[in-house]
């Protein structure tokens, strides 16, 4: 069988990553939607009590599955990922009450989030709200523990791929014109390993097709990827990443018979100049 390797390094786009502690600010998730950011590492962003709470009812949780989509993991919630909308939105609605059981009795950290963003996109003029359609609509977040063995946990990828080929019943799919932005809180981490690494890449759609990942965007090879500058995100428990999802990026393998690296993931990004949507 042929392979679909470009011949060429693939270009270069630069890395611009800001790390700090303390509290996520709307400001700063405003800057990774307009691409102003690549990346933004907010360390002990919520508490180590939070955290746990999410942890253990995560692998309590009866809605927990195995993922049976070629991406290996375990998952609470709902995922666009190579489903047509009618699909995803019923999976949605169905798996609600699991990811609302996630956060027990807290103070939900995501949609607090996520409410505060959409006071201060209001003041803009901007609405947010939750991609829908006629079959329901997306949920905040949904909980994942990656699971692949060797390099990687979670192979390099980026996140436009899947949006571009959401297709028309798919209101999120316009989002892939401009920056689609992914939110991970971590409430827990491996002992080793588990970072989250980004490529100075941003590919193209001639690049996914040279990689045979046009409709997934998943993986990129290690051949592919071996000339391209990287940087890995050392990540603890109770800290928030948002990061530019058109880059390339994947999670390092884990070690050490402890913790599992979990995390709440969600996707976001303007539709149009007055519209952000926010999925899973």
């Amino acid at each position: 069988m042929a392979t679909n390797q470009a011949p060429q390094t693939p270009a270069i786009s630069p890395l611009i990553i800001k790390e700090r502690t303390g509290s996520i600010s709307t400001a700063e998730i405003i800057s990774v939607m307009k691409g102003e950011i690549t990346a933004l590492h907010i360390k002990r962003a919520f508490s180590t009590e939070v955290a746990e709470e999410i942890t253990t009812n995560f692998f309590a949780s009866s809605g927990l599955k195995e993922r049976k989509d070629g991406v290996p993991g375990q998952y609470v919630g709902a995922s666009h990922y190579r489903k047509d909308a009618a699909s995803y939105f019923r999976q949605a609605e169905n798996a609600r009450p699991h990811v609302e059981a996630l956060f027990g009795n807290l103070v939900d950290p995501v949609r607090a989030l996520f409410e505060a963003l959409k006071r201060e996109l209001h003041k803009q003029g901007i609405e947010l709200r939750l991609a829908c359609s006629e079959h329901g609509r997306a949920n905040v977040c949904r909980g994942l523990s990656w699971s692949g063995s060797g390099t990687f946990s979670l192979d390099p990828h980026d996140d436009v791929a899947q949006v571009l080929r959401a297709g028309s019943d798919y209101e999120l799919s316009s989002v892939a014109r401009n920056t689609v932005a992914a939110l991970n809180f971590y409430p827990s981490m491996s002992e080793e390993g588990g970072n989250l690494r980004l490529w100075s890449h941003k590919p193209t759609a001639d690049d996914r097709k040279s990689q045979g990942v046009e409709a997934t965007g998943y993986p990129y090879s290690a051949v592919y990827l071996k000339d391209v500058p990287c940087r890995d995100i050392q990540l603890k428990a109770g800290d928030i990443a948002l990061l530019d999802g058109g880059f390339v990026h994947g999670v390092t393998g884990q070690s050490g018979s402890g913790k599992r690296r979990v995390l709440l993931n969600s996707f976001f990004g303007f539709a149009r100049p007055d519209l952000v949507l926010w999925w899973t």
